[in-house]
């Protein structure tokens, strides 16, 4: 079992950066596909961006040209940074393991003049 832990959420004004981090426990991590994925209040989770094992990404309509998802397998840990926020990028921020379906607690990232 994977243990993640997300973290770098906050209250940021629009136009503002944040970067989220994902730290993950176990010795797999550099084999795992992960993910980043948002759930925003009375909507359903949905995803954000991903990146293989071997750093392809993936990008949702919404986050291509704004977001970089990328990976260090040595700290073992996968990043999401966002710029040009937005008031719609408001929502609770988790990452996956996309291989074996685990998820961190998430991270809130308030979007907010």
């Amino acid at each position: 079992q994977v243990q993640l832990v997300e973290s770098g959420g906050g209250l940021v004004q629009p136009g503002g950066s944040l970067r989220l981090s994902c730290a993950a426990s176990g010795t797999m991590f550099s084999t795992y596909a992960m993910g980043w994925y948002r759930q925003a209040p009375g909507k359903q989770r949905e995803l954000v961006a991903q990146i293989s094992n071997i750093g392809i990404t993936r990008y949702a309509a919404s986050a291509k040209g704004r977001f970089t998802i990328s990976r260090d397998n040595a700290k073992k840990t996968v990043f999401l940074q966002m710029n040009s926020l937005k008031l719609e990028d408001t929502a609770v921020y988790y990452c996956k393991v996309e291989d074996l379906g685990s998820w961190g607690q998430g991270t809130q990232v308030t979007v907010s003049s």
